[in-house]
């Protein structure tokens, strides 16, 4: 039996593995005919927990891709609105480089779980701008770039107080778990610590990049802006 202390299970498994199988071939360690080596305790149950999240993870992207691709019948927005998980990923995998954790079934299931509230997040944000969008089109306003712009302002700056209020209230239940104590704690603060860490980056990036993602999505089929000069009618190539 051995304890690991100051490294993940795996990683000393494999550097253990290098070191017995260098010594029987060099011939310091002899089996008697035979026996077998065999790694078991907490590795074995982590290479059976890995095989399981290698169904697991994929199999739970495709579901979710599959519901907002139903609820949006577009697959750019559904596009768009997975790009919350990359976004998301940024802070979780950052907050778990810095607090020295190493992935594990727990910090697979707080992926998981972050995964599928940026996806809802993103769904939310998406629709505050197509419906900007599709009232400025209603209204008769929307007659170029720059009247898709006043949109997408519009529909982004009422996004802003809802989002905020949402990662405040998902950081606010979550953290008192990262400073928890006692049984199971250890699990639980690899489950919190990358949904914390996640849904910061992936408030801002949300509202940084989504308006802007739509923005170029929307502007192809618009004509550009148009100002009078002397002489005739010139098009600005851009906003």
């Amino acid at each position: 039996y051995v304890d690991v202390k100051g490294i993940d299970v795996g990683t000393y498994v494999q550097m253990a593995m290098r070191a017995v199988n260098d010594a029987v071939a060099r011939g310091t360690i002899k089996l008697p005919s035979g026996y077998n080596i065999f790694w078991s305790g907490q590795y074995e149950y982590m290479l059976r927990a890995q095989q399981r999240l290698m169904i697991v993870v994929p199999l739970t992207l495709l579901l979710i891709i599959l519901i907002i691709y139903l609820n949006t019948r577009s697959a750019i927005k559904t596009a768009i609105v997975m790009l919350a998980v990359p976004f998301s990923l940024v802070g979780a995998i950052g907050i778990l480089a810095l607090l020295h954790y190493n992935l594990s079934v727990a910090v697979w299931v707080g992926i998981i779980a972050l995964a599928g509230l940026d996806a809802e997040t993103g769904v939310v944000m998406l629709l505050y701008l197509d419906l900007a969008y599709a009232q400025w089109i209603k209204d008769g306003k929307m007659r170029n770039v720059t009247d898709l712009r006043d949109a997408i302002y519009h529909g982004a700056v009422k996004r802003v107080r809802p989002k905020a209020m949402t990662a405040c209230v998902i950081i606010a239940g979550l953290a008192p778990i990262l400073w928890s104590h006692g049984t199971g704690a250890d699990v639980m603060k690899r489950i919190a610590t990358p949904m914390v860490g996640g849904v910061v980056t992936s408030t801002l990036m949300e509202l940084l990049v989504y308006p802007a993602i739509f923005f170029l999505w929307r502007s192809r089929s618009l004509k550009p802006v148009e100002s009078e000069q002397s002489g005739g009618a010139t098009f600005n190539s851009s906003p």
